[in-house]
């Protein structure tokens, strides 16, 4: 984790009193569901795996956690990383539309991807679109499987990339080459291109 500047992921919302590109903080979000079960900080930092100073400064904006940690929390507040990013249930908003220029995209660095947020601004998605760098080059760089709810659609923009899956052989994938697949399953991702290759991924977030 680095401590910078709190960054604020932008929320389209509808509410009487507000604009409809409304500003949500993770660590606003993180806060309410900690609360919605009525668990301390103690417990929550706890069944996180995370130190109760480090969950402190997360809720208070004053730490922007990588994308491990973020994971980290989905798992210890028992929901799937995309529900961090959107708020809670309400009305939903109407005609909505984010752009999302070339190379722009809310950053979370991993130690085996690097993710980019796209239309980060946009809440209560059905889906969650992301383009990610896959860093990594051998499954043992991971920490077994990565499962979650939903399905989800891959995209090799370039590159290419092996995929893993829990109950099929290993496929290679090459540029312009897509695959869609249950998230439930295990599933993991690396390079196999001499350069660090490029995915646009897609995720439902139902089902």
């Amino acid at each position: 984790m680095t401590d910078r500047q709190p960054s604020l992921i932008q929320i389209a919302t509808r509410r009487a009193e507000a604009s409809p590109l409304a500003p949500l903080r993770l660590g606003e979000r993180v806060r309410q569901i900690r609360k919605a079960h009525g668990w301390t900080l103690e417990e929550a930092a706890r069944r996180a795996g995370l130190a109760r100073s480090t969950l402190s400064k997360i809720e208070n904006e004053q730490m922007s956690p990588t994308f491990d940690a973020v994971q980290k929390l989905a798992r210890g507040l028992g929901i799937d990383v995309p529900q961090l990013f959107a708020p809670a249930p309400g009305d939903r908003a109407l005609a909505r539309r984010a752009v999302t220029r070339a190379g722009a995209g809310e950053p979370h660095p991993t130690r085996t991807y690097e993710h980019f947020l796209l239309a980060p601004e946009i809440s209560r998605k059905k889906m969650l679109p992301y383009r990610a760098v896959v860093r990594a080059r051998s499954i043992e760089e991971f920490d077994g499987w990565v499962r979650h709810s939903g399905e989800e659609f891959l995209f090799v923009l370039s590159g290419a990339v092996r995929l893993f899956t829990e109950f099929y052989e290993p496929v290679d994938l090459g540029e312009g080459d897509s695959v869609y697949y249950d998230a439930g399953m295990g599933h993991n991702v690396v390079s196999i291109s001499e350069e660090d290759a490029q995915i646009l991924w897609v995720t439902s977030l139902t089902g």
